[in-house]
């Protein structure tokens, strides 16, 4: 069978995986990841996930390589990393009080076969007042996320609603890594 390797850093795509019961290795791929926001966001999102499992196949050309990449989307505008606390605050007062969308691309790749897809699920934030907003903050938890929020951590709080997948909005969409890797003798 061949080797398996998550082109990602995020600890969270690694947890995910390891729920599919299937061994494999991180080897975060590095890539530029701006976002070309004069493009479709699906389109986007999965040529970034493309990008990282190609970069991890270059590394590993006889592996299979799982990318990733997820974005936060409200009313057309995406938010991605917020750049600093200020930045952070601006995303989480936009959020709040409104439903938006993660968007999560998918791109499962080995010399033989390429895979890839986008999944996206809707998410329903309370209102937030400032002290919540600076609180939260304060917290560390959003600097390193899409939106600045993580569903899994403090701030699932805040969530009031979700329709779709949920692993979608933590980064991986479980599901559809695992039904395609129970073909994994076909890479």
């Amino acid at each position: 069978m061949k080797k398996l390797i998550l082109a990602s850093q995020s600890p969270r795509r690694r947890e995910l995986l390891e729920k599919c019961g299937i061994p494999f290795l991180c080897d975060p791929a590095d890539i530029d990841e701006s976002f070309d926001h004069t493009k479709p966001v699906e389109e986007e999102i999965r040529r970034l996930a493309m990008r990282k499992a190609e970069a991890g196949l270059i590394k590993h050309p006889d592996a299979v390589v799982i990318g990733s990449d997820t974005v936060v989307v409200l009313n057309g505008t995406v938010l991605g990393k917020p750049a600093d606390e200020k930045d952070a605050e601006e995303m989480l007062k936009m959020l709040s009080g409104n439903t938006h969308q993660v968007v999560t691309g998918l791109c499962i790749m080995s010399e033989k076969k390429v895979y890839t897809d986008v999944s996206v699920a809707d998410v329903t934030f309370a209102e937030l007042d400032e002290e919540e907003i600076r609180s939260y903050i304060a917290s560390k938890e959003p600097m390193d996320k899409a939106g600045a929020y993580a569903v899994q951590g403090l701030g699932g709080k805040f969530i009031t609603g979700i329709s779709g997948d949920y692993y979608t909005i933590v980064g991986l969409p479980l599901n559809m890594v695992y039904e395609e890797l129970k073909n994994l003798s076909e890479y």
